[in-house]
């Protein structure tokens, strides 16, 4: 026990770095234990689209969405959707519907911004297009 209590008093700004980091660890953890977006894989995608009619949006930029997106998924800008101004999906407010981006972090966002809109199911395509790409699953390229 001396040692630790020697150590830390020796490197104070790394034993400060080591505390934030395990902070922001088990932070990070709890709060997506407790969040109502879960998070999907391309597999748990697929099945909830086939057995529930769950509606995919993809929010990238338009023109990644042409070069390659999911079958069916609806191109909404995420600034449409934090401004409110998510046009088509007023009727799928019961449905499941699974947010998509490239590589899974601002889609947490849009599904935040749909969930305080009063969309009852949402969750995000975890690791986005680059895990379903990644699992070698088909795109649909715009013409």
């Amino acid at each position: 026990m001396e040692q630790w209590i020697e150590f830390i008093g020796n490197n104070l700004i790394l034993s400060l770095i080591w505390a934030a980091l395990a902070f922001m660890l088990i932070f990070g953890m709890i709060k997506s234990r407790f969040s109502s977006i879960k998070l999907v894989s391309p597999t748990e995608l697929t099945m909830l689209v086939n057995r529930q009619n769950a509606t995919v949006v993809d929010i990238r930029p338009e023109a990644d969405y042409k070069k390659g997106h999911i079958t069916a998924a609806k191109h909404l800008p995420l600034n449409d959707i934090v401004q409110g101004q998510a046009k088509g999906l007023e009727k799928l407010k019961a449905t499941p519907i699974i947010v998509v981006c490239q590589a899974g972090v601002s889609a947490q966002k849009a599904a935040s911004a749909l969930a305080k809109q009063g969309c009852s199911e949402v969750t995000v395509l975890q690791g986005g297009m680059n895990s379903w790409l990644g699992a070698s699953l088909p795109v649909v390229r715009a013409k």
